[in-house]
């Protein structure tokens, strides 16, 4: 009896003085409720921040006094008889940069006058988006003989600018998982003031007909006539989910695009922003899920919402990642995701590219040229940019064969281009091919 009273004197001292806090996913048993691990466990210094809907009820986020009786806490709740799960919530980011040399890029393309629009689905593009080499190679203009698209993508991303005139008609309500609440949009990140220009830690560059130029390096891509501004700094990842965004209509014009802002304007979330995306997409009518994200560690939570995902034959797209190496990534290496990886414009792997089990797909990740905020387009670098093709293809195999189901659209898929080496498992996604095979089966 001593030592119990002792113990919990200590523990109150403790939680009294002052602390950081660390943030886990509770998972609840089935006849458990939030309120009552509130209760439970108030006098530990243990508070619900939030709860993850479409999970049934039975997720939480929970924070934990980081202190010297963490460990005792955390034990506590893994032995509660109302706690099933229980794992941290651990910090997730967008590749923002990248391992492999600059030098291994390829020459940049011309750009041409940003003034040359053309009308596309009805919204209005710059033409060297319209037309650029991943579009052709894949095929793009010859599937829109058959398909341009149907029903819904959710993008876990850093959200969307809905009025990006190349997206026009194209964006659909979403949700920010950053300040919770509907919308989505990664505008909300700057001041409207700010010069638009792109900072991934390197000097910006802005050319003088108002064309941003990406890469996911920490090397700046520099053109004759281009005028560096650099009286404004961006955050690392503005603008990565306008331009996944982008490339989503480039390949399903018609589909809806629904931004689901899970990560800050420096590329930065939490599993349990994602892990809540997920649900929320699955739930509020998404067909496919584009995750142009990975992460090297496995998590419970986050297979557990790709599974609620899959048996909702809701088809999930993910890229492998940008290290150059032949690991597994997550979620791309979950059952039921389609791994997405980079392949150049001669069809071999992308230097920066992983491979391996996990790649069940590649798609051209080099020089794409892409929408980004506030009417600017960028050329970038990354299987962040090979994975929304696929979630594009998988809505064409949509409007070809409504009732495909998630196996066989991602047979579809796999009819491909072939690469000899390079561990990209069918190959390169060819929209015809996958089209041709979903109209006959």
């Amino acid at each position: 009896m001593y030592r119990k009273t002792l113990l919990r004197a200590i523990l109150l001292v403790s939680l009294a003085l002052p602390a950081f806090a660390d943030k886990y996913i509770v998972r609840l048993y089935p006849s458990a409720s939030v309120t009552a691990l509130t209760s439970q466990f108030a006098s530990y210094g243990v508070s619900v921040t939030s709860t993850i809907a479409g999970a049934g009820g039975r997720l939480c986020v929970v924070n934990v006094p980081d202190n010297s009786l963490q460990s005792f806490v955390l034990q506590a709740l893994r032995s509660s008889s109302l706690v099933q799960a229980i794992e941290h919530d651990d910090a997730v980011g967008l590749p923002v940069k990248r391992a492999a040399s600059p030098n291994s890029h390829p020459t940049l393309p011309t750009i041409v006058n940003p003034r040359s629009y053309q009308s596309y689905f009805g919204s209005l593009a710059w033409t060297p988006y319209l037309d650029q080499t991943a579009a052709s190679i894949i095929r793009n203009k010859d599937a829109h003989r058959v398909a341009s698209g149907r029903g819904v993508i959710a993008d876990i991303d850093t959200g969307v600018d809905p009025f990006h005139p190349a997206l026009s008609g194209a964006i659909t309500g979403g949700y920010d998982f950053t300040r919770n609440t509907w919308g989505g949009y990664e505008t909300v990140d700057l001041n409207q003031d700010t010069t638009p220009i792109l900072d991934q830690d390197t000097t910006p560059i802005l050319d003088n007909d108002t064309t941003i130029v990406l890469n996911q390096d920490t090397t700046p891509i520099l053109d004759q006539d281009t005028t560096p501004i650099i009286d404004s700094r961006l955050p690392a990842a503005f603008g990565h989910g306008t331009m996944v965004a982008g490339m989503i209509h480039l390949v399903a014009p018609t589909a809806k695009i629904m931004p689901l802002k899970a990560f800050d304007a420096n590329g930065g979330a939490t599993l349990s922003q994602i892990v809540a995306a997920i649900y929320w997409g699955v739930d509020h009518g998404a067909n496919v899920i584009n995750m142009s994200f990975s992460m090297p560690q496995n998590s419970p939570e986050l297979a557990a919402a790709i599974a609620y995902a899959t048996a909702n034959n809701v088809i999930c797209v993910a890229s492998v990642g940008n290290e150059g190496q032949n690991i597994l990534t997550y979620p791309a290496a979950y059952a039921g995701v389609i791994g997405v990886a980079s392949t150049t414009n001669i069809d071999t792997r992308s230097a920066f590219s992983n491979y391996g089990r996990d790649a069940l797909i590649g798609a051209p990740g080099e020089a794409v040229v892409l929408p980004y905020p506030r009417n600017h387009y960028a050329v970038a670098w990354g299987t962040s940019f090979s994975a929304p093709q696929v979630a594009g293809a998988i809505s064409l195999i949509l409007d070809v064969s409504p009732m495909i189901g998630v196996n066989n659209a991602t047979k579809a898929i796999t009819q491909a281009a072939p690469i000899f080496g390079g561990q990209l498992g069918s190959g390169r996604l060819d929209l015809v091919k996958a089209l041709s095979w979903a109209d006959n089966h």
